[in-house]
């Protein structure tokens, strides 16, 4: 006897299909939206043959079934992340920014400090090997500063971080050996 689907038992269904969708962002977007019809058809053909909460019992959760369509595209192991290399590459700069600016003012203040009307200009070598040379001009206790900027070594590490945190060589494609028969 087949059974009706209620508007509440679609909402369970998507509820479950939208998990599903959030946890399977690591698949490309075209495998993600059949990956995603594939279990909403299944489940709304299962909920009209068994009712919807016994087809969302045998489905499992969404968890799991990311899991297994995640291992099945890719294997086992770590995956690569495009949300931490996201998340690195945008964060890192705003912290390294913030350091690099705190040694810059702190070199200027103590400057101010040292003579309340300083006049001349004073070179700060920077954080070796991260931050170009800093120049400060004062005249009469007022000062302005020059330079700096990131090292190309900062903006190389700061790639390498960022392919390092979102495990970005897995993206490379693997020579496979083919399997004798």
């Amino acid at each position: 006897m087949p059974h009706a689907i209620t508007v509440l038992d679609r909402l369970r269904i998507e509820r479950l299909v939208w998990a599903l969708d959030q946890r399977l962002y690591g698949l490309p977007r075209a495998s993600r939206i059949a990956k995603r019809r594939e279990v909403r058809d299944n489940l709304v053909s299962a909920a009209h043959d068994v009712g919807t909460r016994e087809a969302l019992r045998r489905l499992g959760s969404s968890h799991r079934l990311a899991a297994e369509y995640l291992t099945a595209e890719y294997g086992d192991g770590p995956r690569h992340s495009w949300n931490a290399a996201g998340l690195f590459c945008a964060t890192v700069p705003l912290l390294v920014n913030y350091v690099l600016t705190g040694a810059m003012s702190a070199y200027g203040d103590g400057i101010a400090a040292a003579d309340p009307h300083a006049t001349g200009t004073f070179t700060w070598p920077g954080i070796a090997y991260l931050q170009s040379p800093v120049t400060y001009t004062f005249a009469g206790g007022q000062g302005s500063h020059v330079g700096g900027a990131w090292t190309p070594l900062t903006y190389l590490l700061w790639a390498a971080g960022t392919v390092l945190a979102g495990r970005l060589w897995r993206l490379l494609p693997t020579r496979r050996t083919p399997i004798a028969a």
